[in-house]
């Protein structure tokens, strides 16, 4: 039997270590597999003494294209991936030089930095779909500039690294077309990190993280069952398959 290669893989540096969404078939989609195996890397880096934060990046021109439309995730097992981000008692970074789409800004935004490169592209693309990001909310609005999140969740536009720092999604743009250049900018923030004690990081951590928390806590239930219930109306039916076939679906005017 061939053996199935891992889509998240796993590197450690000087107490940084590196997960890998490694699932290009799909674009990093957030198929049940993937979202278990991110699950458990997580799980594994929160018990291990000589991690001092996570760094979430991926292979490919894609970050994460949201959910797996044909081998999706259960809404509960992403909502706890999500939470798992944000409890970890340990800094969690996005490094971004591709695009994210629907689902994969809430992965995004769970994490408590992130920096994105000129080739990362953004959009919110649910309600194209007949969707809408219910459960990814939780990490998102606490943390986005309102009026903006407004424009995004409604419009689907895609738009870029500078606007996302804007907004509030991520945390600084990397300047400069360089393949280094995310890189280059996230090493002031590595180094921070390595010169700041695992208990200072912790409770620095929970400080920041308190109404993200606090969203999950309130809403997590009432959003999944939202969002079940949109994925299974006649509209979502519509989107998703419009968006299978390449074409328009049937509302657009």
């Amino acid at each position: 039997m061939t053996p199935v290669s891992p889509l998240v893989r796993a590197a450690h540096d000087r107490g940084i270590t590196t997960l890998t969404l490694d699932s290009p078939a799909n674009r990093n989609a957030l198929s049940a597999r993937l979202v278990g195996e991110l699950g458990d890397a997580l799980a594994a880096c929160a018990k291990e003494p000589t991690v001092r934060a996570v760094l979430l990046t991926h292979t490919g021109n894609t970050f994460c294209a949201g959910a797996d439309l044909k081998s999706p995730a259960d809404p509960h097992a992403f909502v706890r991936l999500m939470r798992a981000v944000v409890e970890l008692p340990k800094p969690v970074l996005a490094r971004v030089t591709g695009h994210v789409r629907a689902g994969g800004l809430g992965l995004l935004g769970a994490c408590d930095i992130s920096v994105a490169g000129p080739g990362a592209s953004f959009a919110f693309t649910e309600s194209r779909l007949g969707l809408a990001p219910a459960v990814i909310s939780m990490p998102l609005l606490p943390r986005m500039d309102g009026r903006a999140a407004a424009r995004y969740y409604l419009t689907g536009e895609r738009f870029d690294a500078a606007e996302a720092a804007r907004a509030g999604l991520i945390t600084l743009p990397a300047d400069g077309a360089a393949d280094n250049a995310v890189d280059e900018a996230l090493a002031p923030v590595l180094d921070g990190l390595r010169r700041a004690s695992p208990q200072g990081l912790a409770e620095s951590k929970r400080l920041v993280t308190a109404t993200v928390l606090a969203a999950f806590d309130r809403d997590a239930a009432e959003l999944v069952e939202r969002s079940a219930g949109l994925f299974t109306s006649r509209e979502a039916a519509e989107g998703v398959t419009a968006f299978l076939e390449r074409r328009d679906p049937a509302w657009v005017l």
